[in-house]
């Protein structure tokens, strides 16, 4: 069984990290989502096919030619023209039953088990509290009988998770399907192709670990979530004077300076350096290569590679794009002083995140001025800079 992995989209809701990234490449808990993703799949498959566009390079760059001993194979879809359309690229590269999966999405093992050893076509659905925004699903027994898009009237609160397993002969169905409403080949049209004639679909129902990452503050979600897992691992340097609590993952090759006091969860990949006297928190990463220096505070957020706050800064459930660079006493705000949560722009529009608590998302390569603050909910795009002392308000930057 091969796992087809759909990796093509840049995730414009999810800039600025996507400027300079495709979106399954955005990191969380130390490693990009597809990696997540492929770690998930590898018990039961024996290699994958990864559809890839925007940004391939990165992908197969990071990945290389195989994953866990397993080989990898790339497609292009150099077009996004929708899901249908994506897996039916890996047509002549597949012939048997096949799983696919997004590849930017927080999934455990037991799920991909559930789509491996159903009969036929499966779908992972879950059950949820509000299935309106989401493709519903509608069952007789175990079988599916239908699929909502988004419907104002439910059938049933069996959400679509946009997971599947598939025999070879939905090719044929894909080939079939017409561009929906909103111009894309959709593969629930192909599934109902095959449901009206009488093929049997399964609705394999989870109830365990399923993320949609598709916002950057989601990024934060997964990432406490992955990092609730991890376990005490001491490999790198701890200096005479550091304190470490709980679970602390420090690799090899990362320095923990004499006064860091660090509270886990919290992964110090290999190359970061830490302290001295700095306090990190929280479900937090700080990725290779980033500094974490005098007198700054990290809590609840994610450093990418190179990425440094050298001196007396405080950072809040933020995440810091590679090699971006916070003068001296930069400050995040995280909260609002009304207790209501924090808004944050998604393709122009403002929307409420659902967290009380939310701070910044830097591009790679910001670089703030001394004494910036950075108000909660704000983004600063490619080649942001701030001035000394500035307070910034709104979004900046390109691709934001």
């Amino acid at each position: 069984m091969k796992a087809v992995v759909l990796a093509a989209g840049e995730g414009t809701r999810m800039r600025p990290l996507t400027a300079t990234r495709p979106k399954p490449m955005v990191p969380v808990a130390g490693k990009p989502l597809v990696e997540h993703v492929l770690d998930a799949a590898a018990e039961y498959v024996d290699g994958y096919v990864l559809v890839v566009g925007y940004r391939a390079d990165a992908i197969s760059d990071h990945l290389g030619d195989s994953h866990r001993g397993k080989p990898i194979t790339y497609v292009d879809q150099e077009e996004q023209r929708g899901t249908a359309h994506a897996i039916g690229r890996a047509d002549e590269y597949v012939d048997e039953r096949f799983l696919a999966l997004n590849g930017d999405v927080v999934i455990d093992d037991g799920l991909v088990a559930k789509l491996a050893a159903a009969d036929g076509t499966a779908m992972a659905t879950m059950r949820v509290e509000d299935p309106r925004s989401y493709g519903v699903v509608e069952r007789d027994g175990e079988r599916v009988v239908g699929i909502a898009e988004k419907p104002d009237d439910p059938p049933s609160n069996l959400a679509n998770l946009g997971l599947y397993a598939f025999d070879p002969a939905i090719f044929e169905y894909i080939d079939r399907t017409g561009r929906s409403e909103r111009g894309e080949y959709e593969i629930t049209d192909s599934i109902e192709m095959l449901i009206e004639d009488g093929d049997r679909v399964v609705a394999a129902e989870h109830e365990g670990e399923w993320l949609d990452v598709g916002r950057p503050w989601e990024v934060l979600d997964a990432n406490e979530h992955l990092l609730a897992n991890c376990s005490r691992r001491l490999d790198g340097e701890i200096e005479d004077g550091a304190t470490l609590k709980g679970d602390v993952v420090v690799e090899e090759g990362a320095r923990v300076r004499s006064g860091a006091y660090v509270e886990g969860p919290v992964l110090v990949q290999s190359g970061a350096d830490v302290g001295p006297n700095a306090y990190v928190r929280g479900a937090t990463v700080i990725g290779p290569d980033a500094r974490v220096g005098n007198g700054v505070e990290v809590k609840n957020s994610i450093l990418l590679s190179g990425a440094s706050a050298g001196h007396l800064s405080y950072v809040g459930d933020s995440i810091i794009g590679a090699d971006a660079n916070l003068g001296a006493g930069t400050k995040v705000a995280n909260l609002r002083h009304d207790d209501q949560s924090v808004r944050m722009a998604v393709k122009g529009e403002q929307v409420d995140t659902g967290r009380r608590k939310l701070g910044t998302v830097l591009a790679d390569g910001v670089k703030t001025g001394i004494n910036t603050s950075l108000n909660a909910g704000t983004k600063l795009g490619v080649g942001a800079m701030t001035r000394p002392g500035e307070s910034v308000m709104s979004d900046r930057g390109d691709g934001v």
